[in-house]
C-alpha cells in the first residue's frame, strides 16, 4: 500500500480546530512539530503500530528527562530537551494515527494524561538532582533535590486541579465544561488571570519549557564553572509552582466551571 503524501493526511489527521485548542495544544506543536509529526506520520500509517502502543513510548521518552539530567556539563540538559522533544512528537503523532486509522480508545487518553504529568514530574525532579550536584567531589546538597521535587509537586498539583474539575462534573451528571467558564466571575480576578496570562510565567514549569531552561542555565553555568544559575533556577521554580498552584485553584474556584 502506498504512503499517503501530506496533503492526504493534512485533513484528516489536522482537522480544524486542532491547532487553535486554547489548552489542548502547546504552542510548539503549533509552531513546528506539528508539521514535523506529519511526515512522520506517513512512514506510520500503513504499519501495525497502534496509537497506545506511540503513547507508551512517548510516556518513556519523558520520563528519561530525569536521569539524563544527571549527566555532567552540557550534555546532560541536551539529551533532557532532546528526550522532551520526542515526548512532544509521539504526543502529536499518536493522536494523528488515531484519527487516520479510527482507533480511539479510553486507554489512550488516560495514557496521555499520565505521560503529560510524567513528563513535567521528571524534568523537575532531574533538574532538582543536578542541582544537589550528586557527581561533585564536595557534599551533596540535598535542598536542592527536594526544591526540585517540591516545583514537580506544584506542576502535577497544577494539572490535577484541572482534570479535577471535569471529575467533579462529571460525579454531578454535568456536561464536560466550556471554556468560556474558566473566565472568573469576578472582574479583579478576571484582570489578575489576564494579566499572568500576559506574563505567562506559569509555564516555566512545564516540561518543554523547563527543558530549554534548564539548557540555557547549564550554559551560562559552564561559563562561570559552578551550579550557581542552575540553583537559582530551581528556587524560582519551586516558588512559581507553589504560587501557581495556589493561584489556579482559586481562579477555578471563582469560575463558573463548577456551576
Amino acid at each position: 500500500m502506498p504512503r499517503p503524501s501530506v496533503a492526504e493526511l493534512r485533513p484528516v489527521v489536522h482537522p480544524v480546530g486542532v491547532k487553535d485548542r486554547r489548552s489542548g495544544e502547546h504552542w510548539a506543536g503549533r509552531l513546528y512539530m506539528r508539521e514535523v509529526s506529519l511526515r512522520v506520520d506517513r512512514y506510520l500509517v500503513n504499519t501495525r503500530v497502534t496509537p497506545n502502543q506511540l503513547t507508551y513510548v512517548m510516556t518513556v521518552a519523558g520520563a528519561l528527562a530525569a536521569p539524563a539530567l544527571l549527566v555532567p556539563g552540557i550534555t546532560g540538559p541536551l539529551l533532557a530537551v532532546l528526550a522532551v522533544q520526542l515526548y512532544l512528537l509521539l504526543d502529536c503523532v499518536d493522536g494523528e494515527i488515531a484519527r487516520w486509522k479510527k482507533q480511539y480508545s479510553m486507554t489512550g487518553v488516560y495514557l496521555d494524561r499520565v505521560a503529560a504529568y510524567l513528563c513535567d514530574a521528571a524534568v523537575l525532579v532531574g533538574f532538582g538532582l543536578r542541582g544537589a550536584d550528586l557527581w561533585g567531589t564536595g557534599r551533596i546538597d540535598w535542598l536542592w533535590a527536594f526544591l526540585g521535587t517540591l516545583a514537580a509537586l506544584g506542576a502535577i498539583l497544577v494539572k490535577a486541579e484541572t482534570d479535577l474539575v471535569g471529575v467533579a462534573r462529571h460525579q454531578q451528571g454535568l456536561a464536560p465544561v466550556k471554556e468560556s467558564a474558566s473566565e472568573p466571575r469576578s472582574s479583579g480576578m478576571a484582570l489578575a488571570r489576564r494579566a499572568a496570562g500576559a506574563l505567562k510565567f506559569h509555564r516555566l514549569i512545564l516540561g518543554i519549557e523547563a527543558s530549554l531552561l534548564i539548557l540555557l542555565l547549564a550554559i551560562v553555568d559552564s561559563v562561570r564553572g559552578d551550579l550557581y544559575f542552575t540553583r537559582l533556577g530551581i528556587a524560582v521554580l519551586a516558588g512559581i509552582a507553589l504560587l501557581q498552584t495556589l493561584l489556579h485553584l482559586v481562579s477555578i474556584l471563582a469560575s463558573s466551571r463548577l456551576k
